[in-house]
């Protein structure tokens, strides 16, 4: 980029000049106070197109600057009566918003500067300055519109330069120096006046204000009414400073010199002009700013409406002529033909008319604001009370995407206006740094098992907000302090006790909830119960919605789980109807009994929910599902977005969003310093999540060796309940350790996993089936592509780049059909070779996963609509 530098001066008057910066000047240029224009006696000489004052700064198109005030003004000390007009008066012009909002025209701004007369003898004719003829402005009375400014024809090469959008006007007082304010350059977002001193004639400290003058115009309007017999001096035809406020709008010739100035803006096509004189005193407090242009009856109809309205009504201004007790018709100048002279006529310009408001102090600095979730309006309904059953929640315990689902469900509830508590079992494992106010609240709840009971306590706790109660049972069984959530022999007997547990405890507490909503395998008694004892005990209310995670896992145990927990009748439950499992008469399957009690079943996405019926993926339930499919239906899960949000998330280093993708390769950088991997161009590609057979572990291996082929780094974290995976992916990790390519982290680590997805640019879910699947959802969050096979909840919200025929907006990572080694390569080599050949595509990609709204905010309205179908109307 080319550095910008000033123009060099030019010599000729035509070409504006910035002025030497005298010490007042270079000493105030930050501030807003007055500074005093001390110019010696040949600095006053100089033409007036060369020492005007610094023109106010470009404001960029679209720029939204906040207006900055300056203090009140402080009014002019009165002086006694019949004394003549102060030696020295000011008017202190604060610009206090930037100009509109358009880029002005290139080239230098023109200005003039406002010279103080010089005290000319008696008798002795005031000398107009040359390239300068006054012209004549009458004085506006209240309620008149505005005078029409005139003004000489200029260079063609001087440009307008834009108006300030307000000023304030700050009346004198008897030993004030004249200063003008302009606005300073604007830097970032905002602005500060910045102070520039009016070139000045020395003279002008021991002459008293000529009629026409600046300084005359701030007497006038701040000074009391002048005697009449004072004797009128001659006007005097020196340069005004104006800034300019709007186009010329008609044709005007100029009138005899001689006649007194006001301050005017100057347009575009004049080297100096006249200004409107101000018609009524302003207070403190008080600052002036311009509207929107309107016709000269318009303008004349808000100025009498706003005098109007005024409690005390602005008083009369003073003339300019040797009587100023007359007072001038309201009427606005006519062109006139000017005798005598050759110059071609001059355009009118109508400048903005002015209204008073209150002055504010001056704003802060704005801060880049902080993400919150899009309001959202829901239409109303009423309000549910939900308790959901749950062998697991994110973060307190978590081993897979029930934990997220379980835990953005609630939040989103709680959100719709619903009454939400949680009840789990109490590990010994469990992340108790995110529970707060963890206490004892119930601790005599006696649950039946094998025809005696086991004592339980109950303990309450808040989870990042959510209301939590954790069930702790006094058993020799020692059924929750194991260091693990799953992976025992005896986790059917475990789960069925806390199912039975957790109704034992809604029951005896008094909690009577609208909907009742469990989860998987472990929680799928809980239907059962209800319906075949605790609705006979006077639980009738509740209703039970069932949502299965994993048809894999379904909880097939022997008749024994019957007698320990109360059923105590295999005859009737092991009917095919109920809970005998379909491919083994003497084995019961509790999915199936959650199936066949529940009021409504669904699945994690409408395509794994057809997989599942239909084409063979529901491991022996497919007959159940077609028996109830009235009350079966597919959900796709969401992402908490308040969790996993790059905007907001406290666990990665830089925050970044679609706007500000750039910031992504900062999180890429420290991932890589964390792990120990080569700071270099290559694409990461990362897997997170369970090693388990589902998420096709074969896959997960071979696309380590492709990544490194193709030129690209890989990452892996996580672990598996088998210990067989798990030494097979440590031999990987020992192979692998001095290679700057790879990292394999074997365990879980929630801080580590946000900054994976925050750092890599690929993640792969080569998954055998996959019902939702929540690490794409994350990932394209998180702006990272995905490569994923298509099935289950994968293809229902991957959309492929290369081959499909939706829009080009909508296409969001890569698909594979074939689980196979050439189908994991077609998609994941596609994805590499984009990154490399063709980045602006790749780039379109992440930004396209970026905007997806994978949140909480459609499936917790689908939940609700099935909350209200089946609840008790």
């Amino acid at each position: 980029m080319t550095k910008k530098t000033k123009p060099p001066a030019s010599d000729t008057a035509a070409t504006p000049k910035q002025p030497a910066k005298t010490s007042a000047e270079s000493s105030n240029l930050g501030g807003t106070s007055s500074v005093t224009a001390k110019t010696s006696a040949t600095e006053s000489q100089k033409p007036s197109a060369t020492a005007g004052a610094k023109a106010p700064a470009a404001t960029q198109k679209g720029d939204k600057t906040a207006p900055f005030i300056t203090s009140p003004p402080v009014m002019a000390a009165q002086p006694p009566e019949n004394a003549p007009s102060p030696a020295s008066a000011s008017i202190a012009q604060t610009v206090t918003g930037p100009a509109k909002a358009s880029t002005p025209p290139a080239g230098p701004t023109p200005t003039v500067a406002a010279k103080a007369p010089s005290s000319p003898a008696q008798g002795e004719k005031a000398t107009p300055a040359p390239a300068v003829t006054p012209a004549p402005v009458a004085a506006t009375p209240p309620g008149s519109p505005p005078a029409a400014p005139t003004a000489t024809p200029a260079s063609p090469k001087l440009v307008q330069s834009p108006a300030p959008a307000s000023a304030t006007v700050k009346p004198a007082t008897a030993t004030a120096k004249p200063v003008v304010t302009e606005p300073a350059e604007v830097a970032g977002s905002t602005a500060k006046p910045v102070t520039a001193p009016v070139q000045a004639s020395a003279a002008a400290a021991t002459e008293p204000p000529k009629p026409g003058s600046i300084s005359q115009s701030a007497a006038v309007a701040a000074a009391p009414k002048a005697d009449a017999s004072a004797p009128a001096k001659a006007p005097s035809a020196a340069p005004v400073q104006a800034k300019p406020t709007s186009q010329p709008s008609s044709e005007t010739k100029p009138a005899p010199a001689g006649t007194p100035l006001a301050a005017t803006p100057v347009s575009p096509a004049t080297t100096t002009s006249t200004a409107k004189t101000i018609t009524k005193p302003l207070v403190a407090g008080e600052r002036i700013e311009a509207p929107q242009p309107a016709s000269g009856g318009q303008k004349a109809a808000e100025i009498r409406r706003e005098s109007a309205a005024k409690d005390e009504p602005p008083a009369p201004p003073k003339s300019a002529l040797s009587e100023p007790a007359a007072e001038p018709q309201p009427q606005r100048v006519t062109p006139e033909p000017t005798p005598d002279t050759g110059k071609p006529a001059r355009k009118e310009t109508t400048p903005a008319p002015v209204e008073a408001i209150a002055a504010k102090p001056e704003p802060e600095p704005e801060h880049a604001p902080e993400w919150s979730p899009p309001e959202q309006h829901y239409p109303w309904r009423p309000s549910l009370f939900i308790v959901h059953i749950t062998p697991e929640l994110a973060p307190v315990a978590k081993v897979g995407g029930l934990a997220d689902v379980v835990f953005g469900l609630c939040r989103e509830m709680e959100h719709r206006g619903n009454h939400v508590e949680i009840i789990l079992p109490k590990y010994d494992c469990m992340r108790y740094d995110h529970i707060w106010g963890l206490q004892c609240t119930f601790d005599d709840l006696w649950v039946p098992w094998y025809g005696g009971a086991v004592h339980c306590s109950v303990y309450f706790g808040f989870v990042h907000g959510r209301k939590c109660f954790f069930i702790e049972p006094h058993s020799q069984d020692n059924f929750f302090n194991r260091g693990a959530v799953y992976g025992f022999k005896d986790d059917v007997l475990r789960f069925a006790f806390f199912s039975r547990a957790a109704m034992e405890f809604l029951w005896k507490s008094g909690k009577n909830p609208d909907v009742i909503h469990c989860h998987d395998w472990q929680t799928a008694l809980v239907p059962v119960f209800l319906f075949e004892i605790y609705q006979r005990m006077g639980l009738w209310h509740p209703r039970v919605c069932y949502t299965i995670h994993n048809f894999k896992h379904q909880g097939v145990t022997g008749a024994e789980v019957l007698n320990a927990t109360g059923l105590n009748r295999p005859d009737y439950y092991l009917h095919y109807d109920r809970l005998r499992d379909n491919n083994n008469q003497n084995a019961v399957n509790l999915m199936k009994g959650g199936i066949v009690y529940s009021n409504f079943v669904t699945t994690v996405s409408p395509r794994y929910a057809a997989e599942v019926k239909d084409e063979g993926q529901g491991f022996g339930l497919e007959p159940t599902l077609h028996i109830h499919h009235m009350k079966y239906g597919g959900v796709v899960n969401g992402v908490d977005y308040e969790v996993w949000n790059p905007e907001i998330d406290p666990l990665i280093p830089v925050h970044y969003s679609a706007d500000t993708l750039d910031r992504k390769y900062d999180n890429k950088r420290a991932l890589r310093g964390r792990l120990l991997l080569a700071d270099n161009e290559k694409p990461i590609v990362a897997f997170v999540g369970r090693l388990d057979p589902q998420k096709g572990i074969e896959l997960i291996r071979h696309s380590l060796f492709f990544t490194l082929a193709q030129g690209g780094q890989f990452v892996l974290l996580g672990s598996s309940p088998d210990n067989s995976i798990n030494a097979y992916f440590w031999g990987l990790k020992h192979q692998f350790n001095d290679n700057p390519d790879v990292h394999l982290e074997i365990g879980y680590n929630e801080e580590l996993a946000h900054l994976i997805y925050a750092g890599s640019d690929i993640t792969v879910v080569p998954s055998r089936f996959e019902p939702c699947g929540l690490i794409q959802l994350i990932a394209m969050r998180y702006g990272t592509v995905p490569v994923v096979r298509e099935v289950g909840g994968l293809a229902d919200t991957v959309i492929d780049k290369d081959f499909s025929h939706r829009p080009l907006h909508e296409r969001n990572g890569y698909l594979f059909r074939d689980y196979d080694e050439a189908g994991l390569e077609s998609a994941l080599g596609r994805a590499i070779a984009c990154y490399y050949q063709f980045p602006d595509h790749f780039r379109e990609l992440m930004k396209n996963g970026m905007r997806f709204d994978y949140s909480w905010n459609h499936p917790g309205q689908d939940y609700l609509n099935i909350y209200d179908l089946i609840r008790e109307k």
